[in-house]
């Protein structure tokens, strides 16, 4: 198994297939930004399969694919096929805002992708589009019933909670997602890069007090992905809801993932800036042991937290730039 120097098991590596997305969502890609990478300096799937082999066979069991928007990776269910098939690979999801869903749900379920998660920060269409750049609600909607239809279970939804913006909102997507089975997580949002310091942070303490009296919840044992999410079910058990509270209480104790971004740059925690640079061992030639110590000795840069509540300004890098 892989651990860091503070005891943290690492088994969970969060993917990305693309700096692109095909929304500007408020808190995560600039207005007008253009500085994506450039394709060749992308991992080709023969490079991303060999590297989650070699976390694989050092304990990595969980795999996800990011963006970005990783439906936007020509191909991307025949990549999650072969990482499906990767030995010691016991779960990968991927994470969606569901605009090209429609078009890739039934392949990639075939392609062993067991769980997704959608993006939804509201289900009020203006709303939608004052977040995301463009009127896109439709094509979400769409893409969310198409993964439904597929038989992904669970669909979580990820809900950034943003004060003054869709907080007003909440109580009627705790509902619609009781209503349709999904799982939602509530999350706060991150100072990643100037678009998460400019959003409207909600400290979600408050909130899942007044949500577990009026739906009456209860904190749930069970474990829904291996992620940070803490969750409540309902009282017959059937609906959960979880909170990821990055800001107001931090889960660094416990964490278990780290992030490859589409150009092969591990990043080893969201708010410090330790990374590793896989691109040039994967084209210089390494062997799968020098891949496997390179790897090891990644795992010991991890920090032992952030300082998003200490140094909001730390990080200048945008969530897509990370991997979601």
């Amino acid at each position: 198994m892989l651990r860091d120097r503070f005891g943290r098991t690492i088994e969970y590596l969060r993917l990305s297939v693309t700096d692109r997305c095909d929304l500007r969502c408020s808190y995560c890609i600039p207005k007008g930004f253009k500085g994506f990478e450039e394709p060749e300096h992308w991992l080709s799937f023969d490079e991303i399969e060999r590297l989650v082999g070699a976390f694989a066979r050092l304990g990595t069991t969980r795999v996800r694919l990011t963006g970005g928007e990783p439906l936007l990776r020509r191909n991307v269910a025949q990549l999650a096929q072969r990482i499906a098939a990767t030995d010691g690979i016991r779960d990968l999801s991927l994470s969606t805002n569901a605009t090209q869903l429609h078009r890739h749900a039934d392949a990639l379920k075939a392609a062993g992708v067991s769980r997704i998660n959608v993006s939804l920060d509201s289900l009020d269409r203006s709303c939608v589009e004052k977040i995301t750049g463009w009127d896109s609600f439709s094509q979400i909607m769409d893409g969310l019933m198409a993964g439904k239809a597929a038989g992904f279970d669970p669909i979580k939804i990820n809900m950034v909670a943003m004060r003054g913006i869709n907080d007003a909102e909440i109580d009627d997507m705790v509902a619609f997602c009781i209503e349709q089975n999904f799982v939602l997580r509530l999350i706060e949002a991150m100072p990643m890069g100037a678009t998460g310091r400019d959003a409207a942070y909600l400290d979600l303490g408050p909130i899942q007090a007044r949500l577990q009296t009026k739906f009456g919840l209860q904190p749930q044992a069970a474990e829904l992905g291996g992620g940070p999410a803490r969750y409540l079910s309902t009282a017959d058990g059937k609906s959960s809801i979880g909170f990821i509270t990055p800001m107001s209480q931090h889960f660094c104790a416990t964490c278990n993932r780290v992030r490859l971004a589409v150009d092969g740059t591990l990043y080893l925690c969201l708010g410090q800036e330790e990374k590793f640079e896989f691109r040039p061992l994967l084209r210089g030639g390494a062997s799968d042991a020098q891949l496997e110590q390179a790897i090891r000795h990644a795992i010991e840069l991890k920090p032992q937290k952030h300082e998003f509540s200490e140094r909001p300004e730390k990080i200048i890098r945008f969530m897509a730039q990370t991997g979601g």
